[in-house]
C-alpha cells in the first residue's frame, strides 16, 4: 500500500471564499503513484471547509446567500464577545460545512461525477494564507 501526504498552498480573500481545488487535488493523486485508493483532503484551522460541489456561478452565489440566511454574518454570537475579529458566523459555518473529505481514486484519477469539483470555502471574514493537508492511500498500479 501506498501512503503520500502532501500540501496544497493558497491565498483567500475571506469572506465566503470559494477556491476550487480540485486539479491541484488531482496533481497530488498522480504525483502520488496511486492507481486506486482514495484521497483525503483536510483543512487545519476553525474557519475552513472542504465540500464538493458544481462550480457554477448561480449556484455557488445560492450556497453563499444560503449560509448568509441560515447563520448571519451580523447575527448575535457569544464567541463575538471575547473575539476582537468578531467571527463567530465563521466557525459556525466552518463547523456545518466540515473540514475534510474522502474521495475514491479509480485508475490514478480523482473520481468524481461530471459537474462535481472540490472546493475550500474561507469562511472568516478576512484574507488568509491558507494550506491543505492531502494524503493519498492505496495501490500502484499492477503491483501495488
Amino acid at each position: 500500500m501506498i501512503i503520500k501526504t502532501n500540501t496544497i498552498k493558497f491565498a483567500t480573500k475571506g469572506d465566503f471564499d470559494i477556491v476550487d481545488v480540485t486539479s491541484r487535488l488531482q496533481a497530488a493523486v498522480c504525483a502520488s503513484g496511486v492507481s486506486d485508493g482514495m484521497v483525503n483532503v483536510f483543512a487545519p484551522g476553525a474557519t475552513g471547509a472542504v465540500t464538493a460541489i458544481e462550480c457554477e456561478s448561480g449556484l455557488l452565489e445560492d450556497f453563499r446567500d444560503f449560509f448568509e440566511k441560515i447563520i448571519p454574518t451580523l447575527g448575535e454570537y457569544k464567541h463575538n464577545l471575547s473575539h476582537a475579529a468578531r467571527n463567530g458566523h465563521s466557525h459556525v459555518r466552518a463547523s456545518l460545512i466540515g473540514p475534510d473529505m474522502t474521495i475514491p481514486v479509480r485508475k490514478g484519477q480523482v473520481f468524481l461525477g461530471v459537474w462535481q469539483r472540490i472546493v475550500f470555502i474561507d469562511t472568516d471574514s478576512c484574507p488568509r494564507e491558507r494550506e491543505l493537508m492531502v494524503t493519498v492511500m492505496g495501490g500502484g498500479g499492477k503491483n501495488g
